[in-house]
């Protein structure tokens, strides 16, 4: 499916969904919202959600999704409201469970970028409001869909296309690997032994793609992984909360650094992603985030227009 095919797709409502993963979503559902995305990307400023507001909590520290979450809502007429769990109840003198509902009378959506899927699972179950996962341990389901839309809007496609990611199996690789397969896409996650993706969460990709005409597969060799590539992708090694297994990390990582002896294996027109922040000579080197190949800013922006897609159809009319 090409970006015009998506543009055409018959629309229906997500209004009220909560957008913890992508194993809750469809092909078609991901389609309308891809399509969304390129429409806010093309006309930013509306008033789809005048007098909306959006809670953000945060558990940890935040560039991308606090800044494209508070001006997407700015953009389309809304507020967002920044709650940084140091400050709010949540967890320490309030359940989850009551923060929840307390919050659900105040606002019409809450995004949670939170340290465990089991916290965010427990505020959407108790919320009478959409909840969007900001990140989680588990899945980071915003940064995929930015991933996907960046992919779309280089290549014209998704089917077929080959994505590759290279380094520790973490929650953005799940997320990447989940709906990369759900779009009918080749993925690959080319990690050391001990570092891959978590093995449920590949069994249920593998089965997305099943039905998806996608494919699924772990690696641990990057430069078997790499051959045909369209696209490789990366991550930091050591992620926030991980900061004592730094040294381990960087040891078993070594050989999975993006570099231009790896691109050179992919396609000549091979493009390369990073979900930033980026620590250039790591997991990538300079010449290669800093170079022709990148698209790692178009990629960062796109944060901001598939969130408004999200923001505008589980608190909005996707239809009006």
């Amino acid at each position: 499916m090409n970006l015009m095919e998506m543009m055409t797709t018959s629309n229906h409502t997500l209004k009220g969904k909560d957008v913890l993963t992508w194993l809750d979503f469809t092909q078609t559902d991901v389609s309308q919202l891809l399509a969304q995305a390129q429409d806010l990307k093309e006309n930013p400023h509306n008033s789809m959600l005048s007098g909306k507001t959006l809670g953000m909590i945060f558990e940890k520290s935040s560039t991308r999704t606090r800044v494209s979450f508070e001006v997407g809502m700015v953009q389309m007429g809304g507020h967002a409201l920044y709650l940084n769990s140091r400050d709010i109840q949540i967890g320490r003198g309030e359940t989850i469970a009551d923060t929840a509902q307390v919050l659900s009378g105040y606002v019409d959506a809450i995004m949670y970028r939170t340290t465990s899927h089991e916290k965010l699972a427990e505020l959407a179950e108790h919320a009478s409001i959409p909840v969007i996962n900001g990140l989680c341990d588990i899945y980071h389901p915003c940064q995929a869909l930015a991933d996907v839309f960046t992919i779309l809007e280089l290549k014209g496609r998704l089917c077929g296309v080959k994505v590759v990611y290279i380094g520790d199996g973490n929650n953005v690789a799940h997320s990447l690997m989940i709906l990369s397969a759900m779009m009918g896409m080749e993925v690959v996650v080319a990690s050391p032994k001990g570092y891959e993706p978590d093995p449920a969460i590949v069994k249920k990709a593998e089965e997305v793609a099943k039905e998806n005409s996608g494919s699924v597969k772990v690696e641990n060799d990057p430069a078997k992984a790499v051959h045909g590539a369209d696209v490789i992708y990366t991550d930091v090694w050591t992620s926030m909360g991980q900061e004592a297994e730094a040294e381990e990390r960087l040891k078993a990582l070594a050989d999975y650094q993006v570099n231009d002896d790896l691109l050179k294996i992919a396609k000549d027109d091979v493009h390369f992603l990073h979900c930033l922040p980026a620590h250039r000579e790591e997991e990538v080197t300079a010449s290669v985030i800093d170079g022709a190949h990148s698209a790692v800013f178009q990629q960062a922006e796109n944060r901001l227009h598939v969130q408004k897609a999200i923001l505008q159809s589980v608190i909005g009319n996707p239809n009006s």
